[in-house]
């Protein structure tokens, strides 16, 4: 009998458990599933420009046989056969790429040949899979051909029951000829369509000159061309695309101006830019017209059909006709398409330009060409030894014939030919199963014939396989085949950015400083007219204000910018900086409800200027109350005139202040008690604009936030700090200890009752001007550098010298590059200006 204790069944499933760190477990899960989305859902493979779901829905319909030739099958039974073979995603998912590929004006060239309803320009949805009927199209079976010979690499599909290729054979560049939209995790692809014969031409271009650059592929590559036609304006922005991998391309409509009636005239609206809705922006235009924002259109109807767009808009005897069409490219006639070139490399996600494309796809035909050179051989070879056997026999017709007749059965013959003629297996079994027809002296020479062909074949493939510049040589002659083939004419023209003369046009560009007031009084004044002064100085006045009212915001930017305006409520309005009235250093302004549409108690906190943004970059709010948030630039495209919510706010919070942030910065927020917390910016994740936030830091008390800086660590920026009273620093990033968003932070400042608390925290860097504004209405311009550089626990030194009574109501930085571009303004440059100067030069160091 065992002495040994029974096992615990606990113990036994204990020790099958593996203890991890949740936090290593989530990142690798979610690494995990990001490659999974790039590499298997999202993002499109260089070397065809298909993603998976393309790829499987015309591997599917080749091994359906449904080709170019053949009869219409329903798209329910392609969908069908692709989600139970290859992509086990969702049916909706294949039937929405299976509608793309067939909609003419979403590919360039349509890889599905669509019978039925396929969706519109407006927006319409296809008719259901039941409803419509598809084919492959001619140019997608030029993506498949040759796969039947070993060409490509196969994989098993998603229950091992089949196999399916890892890429197409592609007899042409596919990324840039049907261009590919992605949208995959922390990443996105948005490659434009191209001009087959263009493409090709610049592929063969490359083949013979390597070295060749970007701007001799140019050459052959114009630009986009896109499949609802439109025009590309200017070309820097396309020269730039090609040679970084990204860019904005802005496309404008297509007009004519036609005359009807008596004296009259109609704007003819016949390509719009790509990717969009046709009746969406008849109806914005519509709408415009009937706000009164569109003056002098007196009709506007869509006359489009199959044959192509049309739509008119009639205008009103005497009315300008290029006011309302500048009026119509500015708000709906014009779009920017953002290229971002990203594809997959060797199965890794890769920005590209125009060269690194097409070497990468040039790469993939070298081998496609090469495996089906040597599959060819190898069959041709096959067959030579063969022919070889045939001949052989047909020489000793009579002995051959007499040994199988002989022999007892068909094992046995082919043992004795092998013996008797030298004959291999396959000879050998090829001979006894020849029919005596074949045996006739016409048979024989067809043999020959046939032979001698083969021989040739062998001879030209071994060439190909031998010589790297015969390679190519079939790679360029197939390639002129697909361009005489399906080349046709660019569909996009470009029109030079010239632009026309339009209200915008007749204010003079310049650096503006905008001045709102508690009582909603606003103006804005050059810049220039603010001459940089010493530190320490009083300024000059600034705005002249009515009795009981004190300045609330100031900001600087250019006469020409599109700025988000964003208020203490957290609503956000878009402005034009000179749809502010410009008006005199001593003017009062003019009520803010004819510029920007806030409510009583309503306060501008922040402004961003729109330029900055790009499609990656994020707008990063924090509130007095210490929440921050991080909303993606473009939920911010589309602004109505009543504002958008921003942020949502607990009562009593109000937004405090707005960077613009690229996800890689350091997060400084400083407290209006003096206390500042850093933190990475990737802590706080990004979320939609309804959102509150997450809290950013720990407020001790009645503290409130002041302000945030972004830092990029990579250049030389500083943090400045600004009090109430006048005072102010610069402090380098090193200075503040980097720590976990949510905690208390360390002191920025030394605040008390001689310089007050924090009222701004900015980003700046050498060159940068530093605009501050007083409640009473005085404002100061300074060098950046002219502020000293100091630790953390110290009071600052005097920026500004304000009244007694008075504080620094609101501050801005004016950029160093924005600077250099700032028009000469000595003239601009009152007498006040060097008086101010004067008193600056007296301004004490105190700390």
């Amino acid at each position: 009998m065992s002495s040994e204790p029974p096992v615990d069944p606990q113990d036994v499933r204990a020790a099958q458990i593996d203890r991890v760190r949740i936090e290593d477990e989530m990142e690798q899960s979610y690494i995990d599933y990001a490659m999974s989305v790039i590499a298997g859902r999202a993002l499109p493979d260089v070397r065809d420009g298909l993603k998976p779901v393309h790829r499987r829905i015309l591997y599917a319909m080749h091994e359906m046989g449904v080709t170019s030739n053949t009869s219409h099958r329903k798209s329910s039974s392609v969908v069908g056969e692709t989600m139970g073979d290859y992509h086990p995603h969702g049916d909706q998912a294949i039937y929405d790429t299976l509608v793309n590929m067939a909609q003419e004006f979403s590919m360039r060239y349509p890889l599905v040949d669509g019978q039925g309803n396929f969706g519109s320009m407006d927006g319409d949805p296809a008719a259901a899979p039941r409803y419509t009927e598809a084919r492959m199209a001619d140019i997608a079976e030029e993506l498949l051909a040759d796969i039947e010979k070993d060409t490509v690499d196969f994989s098993a599909n998603y229950d091992d029951r089949l196999t399916e290729p890892d890429v197409l054979p592609a007899a042409y560049p596919n990324l840039l000829v049907n261009g590919s939209t992605g949208i995959a995790v922390g990443m996105s692809t948005k490659v434009p369509p191209h001009n087959l014969g263009e493409v090709i031409d610049a592929t063969i271009e490359l083949i013979d000159d390597p070295d060749a650059t970007v701007a001799d592929l140019m050459e052959h590559v114009k630009g986009p061309d896109f499949p609802t036609g439109a025009n590309i304006v200017g070309r820097n922005s396309v020269r730039k695309a090609y040679t970084t991998g990204r860019g904005r391309v802005r496309v404008r409509a297509e007009m004519d101006i036609e005359e009807f009636g008596n004296d009259r005239q109609r704007i003819v609206v016949t390509e719009l830019p790509y990717q969009e809705n046709k009746a969406r922006i008849v109806e914005r235009i519509a709408n415009d017209v009937n706000e009164g924002l569109i003056e002098g259109v007196s009709d506007l109807r869509d006359e489009s059909d199959r044959e192509g767009v049309r739509v008119v808009i009639e205008l009103k005897r005497g009315a300008n006709v290029d006011v309302v069409k500048n009026q119509l490219l500015e708000h709906h006639l014009e779009s920017t398409f953002g290229v971002i070139n990203l594809a997959l490399v060797d199965g890794q996600p890769k920005v590209l330009t125009l060269k690194e494309t097409l070497e990468h796809y040039i790469d993939h035909r070298k081998e496609v060409v090469t495996r089906r050179s040597q599959f060819d051989l190898d069959e041709a070879e096959a067959r030579a030894h063969i022919l070889e056997g045939r001949l052989t026999a047909l020489e000793n017709v009579e002995s051959v014939v007499e040994t199988i007749r002989e022999s007892e059965d068909r094992d046995a013959a082919k043992t004795a030919l092998r013996n008797a003629y030298d004959f291999s297996e396959e000879q050998a079994e090829h001979i006894v199963r020849m029919q005596l027809g074949s045996l006739t002296s016409m048979e024989a020479a067809e043999i020959e014939d046939e032979y001698e062909d083969v021989q040739a074949t062998i001879e030209r493939l071994n060439e190909i396989l031998d010589s790297e510049q015969e390679l190519l040589d079939v790679i360029k002659d197939e390639l002129r085949e697909i361009k005489d083939k399906y080349d046709d004419e660019r569909r996009t023209g470009f029109v030079e950015d010239t632009g026309s003369v339009t209200h915008e046009d007749l204010i003079p560009e310049e650096e503006s400083v905008v001045v709102l007031s508690e009582d909603d009084y606003i103006k804005r004044m050059p810049a220039a007219d603010f001459r940089a002064q010493n530190r320490g100085g009083k300024g000059i006045i600034g705005t002249d204000l009515k009795e009981g009212d004190r300045v609330s915001s100031v900001f600087v930017a250019s006469t020409h910018d599109y700025l988000l305006c964003f208020t203490d409520k957290g609503r956000v309005y878009q402005l034009k900086t000179y749809q502010v009235p410009e008006m005199g250093r001593t003017a009062r302004g003019k009520s803010a409800v004819n510029v920007l549409d806030l409510d009583d108690d309503e306060e501008l906190t922040a402004v961003v200027n729109t330029d900055d943004l790009t499609g990656d970059e994020y707008l990063t709010m924090v509130t007095e109350g210490g929440y921050v948030k991080r909303t993606a630039g473009d939920e911010f495209d589309n602004i109505l005139s009543t504002g958008i919510r921003a942020i949502s706010l607990e009562e009593g919070d109000a937004l405090a202040d707005v960077q613009v942030t690229d996800g890689d910065r350091h997060l400084v927020i400083g407290t209006r008690d003096g206390m500042a917390i850093r933190f990475d910016e990737d802590e706080v994740r990004a979320m939609g604009r309804t959102a509150r936030g997450v809290r950013g830091i720990n407020l001790e008390g009645d503290d409130r936030v002041a302000g945030l800086a972004a830092i990029d660590e990579e250049h030389h920026n500083w943090v400045l700090t600004v009090t109430e009273h006048g005072y102010g620093k610069r402090t380098d990033l090193d200075q503040y200890r980097k720590q976990s968003r949510n905690g208390k932070g360390l002191i920025d400042i030394k605040t008390n009752d001689r310089n007050g608390p924090v009222c701004a925290l900015e980003t700046v860097t050498y060159g940068d001007h530093l605009f501050a504004m007083s409640a009473e209405g005085q404002i100061m311009r300074t060098r950046v550098e002219d502020i000293s550089t100091i630790g953390r626990n110290t009071m600052g030194v005097t920026v500004m010298d304000l009244d007694e009574g008075d504080t620094v109501a609101a501050v801005d930085v004016l950029t160093a590059e924005r600077v250099s571009g700032e028009r000469t303004a000595d003239d601009a440059a009152s007498t006040d200006g060097d008086d101010a100067d004067e008193e600056g030069e007296a301004a004490d160091d105190a700390e």
